[in-house]
């Protein structure tokens, strides 16, 4: 099977059986080496840079990253903050 498709049937499972299944897949990764998981880094690292360089993603600078995860655990929208700005 190929990974979009186990992906699209791990998609379809109820949301229980997909908790299961994540629980499963990360305690999976715990058992790696460290020369493991350092090899995952890596080539996520030069996945990530090919999307980048390829055009393939939206940078999104750190300072606005933060701002929007900061107003998502306050449970504030963009909108709000903009409005309630002096």
């Amino acid at each position: 099977m190929k990974m979009d498709e186990l992906e699209s049937q791990a998609l379809k499972l109820a949301p229980k059986k997909r908790a299961r299944l994540a629980r499963k897949l990360i305690l999976s990764l715990e058992s790696l080496s460290v020369a493991e998981v350092e090899q995952l880094r890596a080539e996520e690292a030069v996945r990530r840079e090919a999307e980048i360089d390829a055009g393939n993603v939206r940078m999104i600078p750190a300072d606005k990253v933060l701002l929007q995860a900061r107003l998502r655990l306050t449970g504030k929208n963009l909108t709000e903050q903009r409005l309630t700005k002096p």
